[in-house]
């Protein structure tokens, strides 16, 4: 007899689980169908956080720049010191050689005076300290051990100049090297994400920079450099004459600049010596917080941090070097990408 029993239904609380499950993969399916179209960004989107990072490295640069000029520079004073000491530490042999010449004299005279023992220690400190020793010595004599005394002291002073120094040498070249590695992967970053661009799309970014640069070279045939501005009309012909060399961090020319690279570079043409970070050229002249007042030369910082420097062109124009994948060129004021800060008039 066959068997009329309904078959078992599904509990409540199952149907609830399934039920939810479905449901949440509905809800998946369709936000994956959504996010299919903006997973990639457009040539627009990717130009920004490509500038961006640009813009960051631009400012790793010039800590960089200012990291190098520092290892430079004390680099520069260790050696100085260094080479102090050796010749200190020559004289001071060549004094305790004319004492022992002394001495030697003395002995085929007779033998040693006691007081004369002095000349051959050590440590002459602890002799001259001792008063009864000192009236035993004739003035020549005294004269001889403060002269040792002196050039021993200056020496153990300028080595353990030279130590400190070293330590602060050792700490630079690692902020160099991080900053580096900073720069790096920003540009590493930025050629990513231009990477993730399509044939055309790379080719569209490229005739835009074709065609900033162009119309930098017409404007070039435009500026004129007011007669009788000097220095500066020296530095920004010099600026000019690069227009085309292409951006490199950490370069200072003459085939490639970064942004204070281009204006030390130039500045230094004219026979004008200047800081070689942004930072530090805002120091190198006077403050000029009008547009209206800049002149032709003028050095310009952009940004709140001071990170960007460029020359100015006039007419709200800069000439200098944007950044990577950019070269030498001029550029509204207005489209630096961060705020005119101020001028300086070297």
């Amino acid at each position: 007899m066959a068997s009329h029993r309904r078959p078992k239904q599904p509990s409540r609380a199952r149907v609830t689980v399934l039920t939810t499950a479905a449901a949440a993969a509905v809800v998946m399916s369709s936000q994956a169908a959504n996010a299919a179209p903006s997973e990639k960004p457009s040539k627009d989107e990717v130009k920004a956080k490509v500038d961006k990072l640009y813009e960051q490295a631009e400012q790793a640069t010039e800590k960089y720049n200012g990291a190098k000029e520092k290892q430079e520079k004390l680099q520069k004073e260790i050696s100085t010191i260094q080479d102090n000491v050796a010749r200190g530490q020559q004289e001071l042999n060549e004094l305790r050689d004319e004492l022992g010449s002394m001495a030697s004299s003395q002995y085929r005279s007779g033998g040693i005076d006691p007081s004369v023992q002095l000349f051959l220690s050590a440590d002459p400190d602890d002799y001259l300290d001792k008063a009864s020793t000192l009236d035993q010595l004739s003035a020549q004599q005294v004269d001889a051990l403060k002269e040792i005394q002196e050039k021993q002291r200056e020496l153990a002073q300028q080595r353990s100049e030279a130590s400190e120094k070293l330590q602060d040498l050792s700490a630079t070249r690692t902020e160099l090297g991080k900053k580096k590695k900073e720069v790096q992967g920003k540009l590493s970053a930025a050629q990513k994400l231009l990477n993730s661009l399509t044939a055309a799309e790379k080719a569209q970014l490229a005739q835009e920079e074709t065609r900033a640069t162009r119309a930098s070279e017409r404007q070039a045939l435009d500026v004129k450099v007011p007669a009788g501005s000097g220095r500066a009309a020296a530095a920004f012909a010099a600026a000019q004459s690069k227009i085309g060399t292409p951006y490199v961090y950490g370069a200072t020319g003459p085939s490639s600049f970064d942004c204070s690279g281009l204006t030390s570079w130039a500045y230094a043409q004219a026979g004008v010596g200047i800081p070689r970070t942004s930072e530090a050229q805002t120091g190198a002249g006077t403050k000029i917080y009008s547009m209206s007042q800049l002149k032709v030369g003028d050095l310009v910082f952009f940004f709140n941090d001071l990170h960007h420097v460029g020359l100015y062109a006039g007419n709200g124009q800069v000439l200098h070097a944007p950044r990577t994948g950019t070269v030498v060129r001029y550029e509204s004021m207005n489209t630096i990408g961060g705020p005119f800060m101020f001028g300086v008039r070297v």
